[in-house]
């Protein structure tokens, strides 16, 4: 961890002269658009794969309507298509998968007093009036929701909302566009589920801006934005 809290406060070095007290904020923000950077080629292979899925749509129409009273030869025909035509069902998640480390090292380095037994000199950075090691609570302890820290809180969120509405409706109409399966079983066990909540998991995002550290929090509504924007170009 004390490599990754070093590469932090180089690229705050580098941007103190544009962003001053607030560069290390700013050095997280790069390091999320760096880390989307790299697994930009995998969001473009979920997209690829994204649109290989519609095009099966038709054939997984007619599985449904072959096996509509039996829900356990429909699941495993559906899995044999996917295969058959080297179609991952879940290929989508893999991006936000190898996501979570950067986001896990970011949490815990801004909740340690201590980094190789030494002080965390990055607990002393802050975006604006808000330290980048407290959190929603703290600001509301200090000054309460329309207090110096409470107000960059109340922007955060606000951003945090434009980008889950702008999600929820990209997704809720991706959904009413796409073909609607035949018959009562799932494409794919489970999968049914998933789709049902996922036009409500970017409103979660508030949440976890709202308990984690704002550095933490950063990166998530960095990462969120860049994921509007790029669903926005790929998914077009």
């Amino acid at each position: 961890m004390s490599v990754f809290a070093g590469l932090v406060e180089r690229l705050a070095d580098l941007l103190q002269p544009f962003f001053h007290a607030s560069a290390a904020a700013a050095s997280i923000v790069l390091f999320t658009a760096l880390v989307r950077l790299l697994v930009h080629p995998l969001s473009r292979a979920a997209a690829r794969g994204q649109q290989a899925r519609a095009k099966l749509q038709p054939r997984i129409a007619e599985l449904h309507k072959k096996h509509a009273k039996n829900p356990e030869k429909l699941q495993k025909a559906v899995l044999e298509l996917h295969a058959e035509e080297q179609v991952s069902p879940l290929s989508g998640c893999l991006p936000s998968l190898l996501q979570a480390p950067a986001f896990f090292l970011l949490y815990h380095l801004f909740s340690s007093t201590t980094i190789g037994g030494e002080s965390n000199d990055l607990l002393t950075h802050t975006l604006l009036a808000a330290p980048l090691g407290g959190r929603w609570a703290d600001a509301l302890g200090h000054g309460g929701p329309l207090g110096p820290a409470g107000l960059v809180y109340l922007a955060l969120f606000a951003l945090v909302a434009a980008v889950a509405v702008f999600n929820f409706r990209r997704t809720k109409q991706t959904m009413a566009d796409g073909p609607v399966p035949v018959g009562d079983g799932e494409q794919v066990p489970g999968l049914g589920a998933v789709s049902k909540a996922m036009p409500f998991l970017s409103f979660f995002t508030l949440v976890t801006v709202a308990v984690v550290p704002l550095a933490a929090g950063l990166y998530v509504i960095t990462s969120a934005t860049w994921s509007a924007v790029e669903r926005a170009v790929l998914y077009r």
